[in-house]
């Protein structure tokens, strides 16, 4: 298991849950609907690749390439492009965000990318 990656899995998860709550509690007194609907999306998104990330940690058992360690730093990268953007852009209207949201969202894409290239390169041991 890649202790760091899970560390940091788990760190997001909890954050994405208090944000979420944020996003439910606080948010809706402070801003509009569609700048909520852009801050749940950046919390979605931290969700789903908090989840690849605890994919990730676990993959060091059976599949040994440097590019799934590198899927799990895009994933980390990612969340806080992605995710911080949109977080950022829902409070403060910050629209020089604007551009780094994609960048975050090709971090995501790329790591995707590397844990199929390493399971297509890596003879995986498949249990019964």
């Amino acid at each position: 298991m890649r202790k760091g990656f899970y560390l940091i899995a788990a760190l997001s998860g909890f954050l994405a849950v208090a944000l979420g709550a944020f996003a439910s509690h606080g948010l809706k007194n402070i801003t509009s609907p569609e700048m909520i609907a852009i801050f749940n999306l950046g919390v979605e998104y931290q969700f789903y690749h908090t989840f690849a990330l605890i994919a990730v940690a676990f993959s060091g058992h059976w599949l040994k390439s440097r590019l799934i360690d590198w899927a799990g730093y895009l994933f980390i990268l990612g969340i806080g492009l992605f995710s911080g953007s949109l977080y950022l852009y829902a409070l403060f209207g910050t629209k020089w965000t604007g551009p780094v949201t994609p960048i975050g969202g090709v971090c995501f894409l790329l790591g995707w990318l590397f844990i199929a290239v390493t399971v297509w390169r890596n003879r995986v041991v498949e249990l019964d």
